[in-house]
């Protein structure tokens, strides 16, 4: 066996194990409770954002001993983590107090106007509207925005772990599928939408409507599922009296939030403006929370990771690609993107060549659909996933609680792409 087929044969296991490792965070962090003198240990490989840059770490290292230093670090220079770097700096600026604020701001606004409490108008928007936001100021930003108001305004609360997973599934597919109205949002639609000419007009045509029909949809009926629940917080409810927030330092966030998404191709750039922003937040300390910096890092250090092993995985996922029809290919999609980044899987399938239109469609829309059923699924999950995490039992998310929470949604994503 050729030592560079013994190396893909290495690469696939060490992403079986990692994504079988996202199965398993719950029981290293009893080990933590279990094992005193290495609980700092078990609590790191606890971590769901550690897992794939912890397997990327022993891929490299492999990979330099069969080879040598050198072909390492020229695998790891051949990689583009341009989407890692960029989801960390959108994370930040998007979760930042006057963004924040604005997002707030809109919806409680639109809230007064629909014909529902203001608790459960709250809700639905936060499941609806900011995830279809995600079109224009991209998904990891939608996600930050999204998941932070739902943990102010009902994770905090006492509601049950029932409707707490339940809206995480549903916030998960909702912002997968809420970000193709436009080609440059949804991570799975950037990947091919300059190499097969994807428009605004093609997007929203295709894509854009379908995915809002289902947005709505996904939200209505968790809405109505836990009107009760939702009505009976709204009795203890208590109105934060902060200070109006300047207008002037609200505009020039949403300017470092508008250049950052323009220049999201070019890490030279956004990283650059990326400084001029935290030296801002600096000079104005009095209109900021803590900036996620530690949050915004792990995110982009899991999906670093996923970036090294999935860049692996060409060699057995390109083939099962190519052999399927488009039905077929759609569900094939879907599945591969509960144990893989959608965005690499659409990445991969825009190098196979003589898809037809059929193909390519059926290929974006299974990426899109399955984008909610794990955490490694879409981009921006692991971001939800790190500001949310602390509001569940032992701080950790189960898998098999928000694969299983996921799977209304994802089957009503599927049939408005399907039928449609």
């Amino acid at each position: 066996m050729a030592i560079d087929q013994l190396l893909e044969y290495l690469a696939a296991g060490l992403f079986g194990l990692a994504v079988l490792h996202t199965f398993s965070t719950k029981y290293f962090l009893n080990l933590a409770h279990r094992s005193p003198r290495h609980a700092g240990l078990w609590h790191l490989l606890g971590e769901v954002e550690v897992v794939f840059g912890f397997w990327a770490l022993v891929l490299v290292t492999s990979m330099s001993m069969m080879f040598d230093l050198h072909h390492a670090i020229a695998y790891l220079e051949s990689q583009n983590f341009t989407e890692p770097l960029f989801v960390f700096v959108i994370l930040v600026i998007a979760a930042t107090k006057p963004v924040l604020w604005l997002v707030q701001e809109v919806v409680s606004r639109i809230a007064h106007v629909l014909p529902f409490s203001r608790q459960l108008s709250l809700y639905l928007l936060c499941l609806t509207l900011v995830p279809l936001l995600g079109s224009f100021i991209t998904e990891p930003a939608a996600m930050t925005l999204a998941a932070l108001m739902l943990k102010e305004r009902f994770y905090q609360k006492n509601i049950s772990s029932r409707m707490k997973y339940m809206t995480l599934g549903v916030l998960f597919v909702n912002v997968s599928i809420g970000g193709v109205l436009t080609p440059f949002a949804a991570p799975p639609v950037l990947m091919v939408a300059e190499k097969w000419g994807w428009d605004i007009a093609f997007m929203s045509s295709s894509f854009g409507w379908k995915a809002a029909c289902a947005v709505v949809i996904n939200g209505l009926l968790m809405t109505l599922w836990f009107k009760r629940e939702l009505l009976q917080l709204s009795e203890t409810e208590h109105v934060k009296n902060e200070t109006r927030m300047p207008i002037a330092v609200v505009a020039i966030h949403l300017l470092f939030l508008g250049m950052t998404v323009w220049f999201a191709h070019y890490p030279v750039v956004f990283l650059g403006l990326f400084m001029f922003f935290l030296g801002y937040t600096e000079a104005y300390q009095r209109y900021q929370d803590r900036l996620m910096l530690r949050e915004g890092l792990l995110v982009a250090f899991f999906l670093a990771g996923l970036v090294v092993l999935g860049g692996m995985q060409q060699w057995w996922l390109q083939p099962i690609l190519a052999g399927l029809n488009s039905t077929v290919l759609f569900f094939g999609a879907m599945s591969l993107t509960a144990i893989t980044d959608n965005a690499a899987l659409t990445y991969l399938g825009s190098l196979v060549s003589g898809l037809s239109p059929e193909a390519k469609y059926a290929l974006v829309a299974g990426a899109l659909t399955g984008g909610g059923l794990t955490v490694i699924a879409n981009a921006p999950n692991p971001a939800g996933y790190a500001i949310l995490k602390d509001c569940f039992d032992e701080g950790a998310i189960s898998p098999s609680g928000l694969f299983l929470a996921a799977l209304i949604p994802t089957a009503i994503a599927a049939f408005f792409f399907l039928v449609f």
